[in-house]
């Protein structure tokens, strides 16, 4: 089955600020084109900076408003440098999408502290970092949405993948912690649980992967996704805060 034909987007997100990580190719870049398209200002960030370059001016050329930063998330001070940067030149930041992530793969009883910390401090550290250095601007703007780009292995576990499951499960539980604490500042925090999407990460494995066990039959395109950071981006999700969105093709139902 084809994946769906795009239509035009509502324009739920004019005037809107957004920062999203890891913003220079796959789902980061979809979700920068498909945030853009619904009128945001977005900042797309990655330590990518040749692709991240070259899509902010493709996503220019388009007609959208996307800029590049270079921002590694394991770093306070990028991350400080990045709010500055949308505060300075928008006044504000409505919606942080923490997309970055990396895929590590080795059996339990081999995993290595050092790739096991490393997985943690990109995929968990990281959205910890940027929810600290973004708040304070969405708490003075009057609230915001935070989307922390989890996985259906953060509900369950994938043998080989001990480190990206416990980092992927521990933002699911940053998620829930945030939106208790930040309810109050009009914060909204979810976390998006994808299934298979066809990225850059998984090329390799293009028959492979979860495609025997989804009942769709196949992976999620990006854009299928990018429709749910939208949502979750816009005030058609302003009472949900602290759960799981699950987009798995059918996965987690077996």
């Amino acid at each position: 089955m084809s994946s769906p034909t795009p239509s035009s987007p509502p324009a739920r997100l004019t005037g809107r600020t957004v920062l999203i990580t890891g913003g220079s190719r796959g789902q980061g870049a979809s979700h920068a084109e498909r945030l853009a398209s619904e009128g945001a200002r977005v900042l797309a960030c990655d330590v990518l900076d040749d692709e991240g370059k070259a899509t902010a001016a493709r996503l220019q050329e388009a007609g959208l408003d996307v800029e590049y930063l270079h921002l590694d998330v394991t770093s306070p001070d990028d991350w400080a440098a990045a709010v500055e940067h949308a505060r300075r030149t928008t006044g504000r930041l409505d919606v942080l999408v923490n997309n970055a992530g990396i895929i590590h793969v080795n059996p339990l009883l081999d995993e290595r502290a050092r790739d096991w910390n490393a997985t943690l401090a990109v995929n968990t550290t990281g959205p910890l970092l940027g929810i600290q250095a973004a708040a304070p601007l969405m708490r003075s703007g009057g609230g915001g949405s935070i989307i922390n780009i989890a996985s259906i292995f953060g509900v369950v576990g994938a043998a080989g993948y001990v480190a990206y499951c416990a980092s992927k499960g521990a933002l699911i539980a940053l998620t829930k912690t945030a939106a208790l604490e930040l309810a109050a500042d009009g914060i909204r925090v979810n976390a998006l649980c994808p299934g298979g999407v066809s990225t850059p990460m998984n090329e390799h494995e293009k028959e492979g992967g979860v495609i025997p066990q989804t009942p769709l039959g196949r992976r999620a395109h990006v854009r299928e996704i990018s429709g749910a950071v939208a949502f979750l981006a816009s005030e058609d999700s302003s009472f949900t805060t602290g759960t799981e969105m699950i987009i798995d093709g059918g996965f987690l139902a077996h």
